[in-house]
């Protein structure tokens, strides 16, 4: 019977580790026979600040209702994210969704995330400390938060070329 609290006190733990950030909430109408049907639409980050990142959209009748769909969203889409020492990337990236374009570039410890908007929310909860990050095209939040992800989902390590090349990571260093 204890063992059995100590697994729940466990996923309690699990469930609690994620961050929700809501990026946008907006008012949307359909337009029906009998009027207009209002609904709402927010647009969340989630992340556990260890690596995990993922951007999700809700609609429902109610912003409670929508933000839970949101979230429920994410945690389906979420994406790893490799850090430094210096909790940086380790190269430079580029994403895009839609019209958004996001560049991300590494920086020194104590440089912080200089980064503006949705991109902002979705490094702080991936757990990155310090980049660079600016946002070119549109400013629509989704499309932002969706680009960041895809940048930060291109990223690689040293050891994932090498794996990938099927040679050693010191041979990636003598060439």
């Amino acid at each position: 019977m204890a063992d059995r609290r100590k697994k729940s006190s466990r996923n309690r733990e699990k469930e609690t580790d994620w961050q929700e950030r809501v990026v946008q909430i907006r008012r949307v109408t359909k337009v029906v026979k009998g009027g207009k049907k209002l609904s709402f639409r927010a647009v969340v980050v989630v992340g556990n600040e260890r690596g995990q990142v993922g951007v999700g959209v809700g609609k429902a009748g109610d912003v409670i209702g929508a933000v839970k769909k949101g979230v429920a969203d994410g945690k389906k889409h979420l994406v790893d994210v490799p850090l430094n020492k210096s909790n940086s990337i380790p190269h430079p990236a580029n994403g895009s969704s839609g019209g958004a374009k996001v560049i991300m570039r590494p920086a020194a410890p104590g440089t912080g995330v200089i980064a503006g908007g949705a991109v902002r929310t979705v490094l702080e909860l991936a757990g990155v400390r310090n980049i660079l990050a600016k946002q070119l095209g549109s400013s629509n939040p989704l499309n932002n938060a969706r680009a960041a992800v895809e940048a930060l989902d291109s990223l690689r390590t040293l050891a994932d070329v090498a794996q990938e090349r099927g040679i050693a990571i010191e041979k990636l260093y003598a060439s």
